[in-house]
């Protein structure tokens, strides 16, 4: 396989290169979340696929950024700022607010005619066209830090620094406007194959909501149920990379 033609964009991180693997793994992370949530995800799917971590705008070596908070729009950007990287066959991993960004990006490429994803998977995260009903992104700095402290994935020593904090509430405020006013149509479809996962006691996606994923695929559709919250992905690592490592290797 020879390298990648593409050039290095503000939008991807790549933390482990793999310029040999014959596929890419794309993750996208979850609101407030950076890049560096999937830095083992590279050696861990090598010599599967190549991993490009999604960086959004407004945090790590974006901060000078400002966020963007609409789906829609980061959907756009990320599909301009990928296609040169689809030179090889794609795999979409969208965690939370990921998941959302990572179907809309799929169905760009579907709407242009363009090669997408093979496999969309989806965690985290109720179906698209599953209404989004809470306000998190109105509440007070304190309030929007506690509503990502109860979630449990993001390190509290973190939220305890002031400075930090000052950093990261502008794009952790984006992305919860990004998600609370995306809007799907129930018929939205796209014709890869979609792997949902999730944990059994996540506070913000039942297992009815998740499963809903399959409405939104022309193609076949599986969900795994793991143990933990939100951010069950932690705990289960290694078990979540067996799935998408099956998925490549298949």
């Amino acid at each position: 396989m020879a390298r990648s033609t593409a050039t290095e964009s503000l939008w991807f991180r790549r933390f482990h290169p793999v310029d040999t693997a014959p596929a890419r793994v794309v993750c996208f992370p979850h609101a407030g979340g950076a890049a560096s949530y999937f830095l083992d995800y590279g050696v861990a799917l090598a010599p599967y696929a190549d991993v490009l971590a999604v960086q959004y705008p407004g945090r790590q070596n974006r901060f000078g950024e400002s966020g963007i908070d609409s789906v829609d729009v980061l959907a756009d950007r990320v599909y301009e700022a990928l296609l040169p990287w689809a030179d090889r066959p794609l795999t979409f991993f969208g965690h939370s607010m990921g998941a959302a960004v990572s179907f809309e990006v799929a169905r760009r490429f579907d709407r242009d005619g363009e090669a997408g994803p093979e496999h969309l998977f989806v965690s985290g995260s109720r179906a698209p066209s599953w209404p989004r009903e809470s306000t998190v992104h109105r509440l007070s700095d304190d309030g929007l830090l506690a509503e990502l402290s109860g979630l449990g994935g993001t390190d509290e020593r973190l939220l305890a620094d002031p400075e930090l904090r000052a950093v990261i509430l502008p794009a952790l405020r984006s992305d919860y406007t990004a998600i609370e006013a995306y809007q799907c149509a129930p018929d939205a479809v796209v014709p890869q194959s979609i792997t949902a996962l999730t944990g059994d006691a996540d506070p913000r996606a039942t297992l009815e909501q998740v499963g809903d994923w399959a409405r939104h695929t022309t193609a076949a559709f599986e969900l795994k149920v793991f143990p933990g919250g939100h951010f069950y992905l932690a705990e289960q690592r290694d078990a979540v990379l067996e799935v998408v490592a099956a998925q490549l290797r298949g």
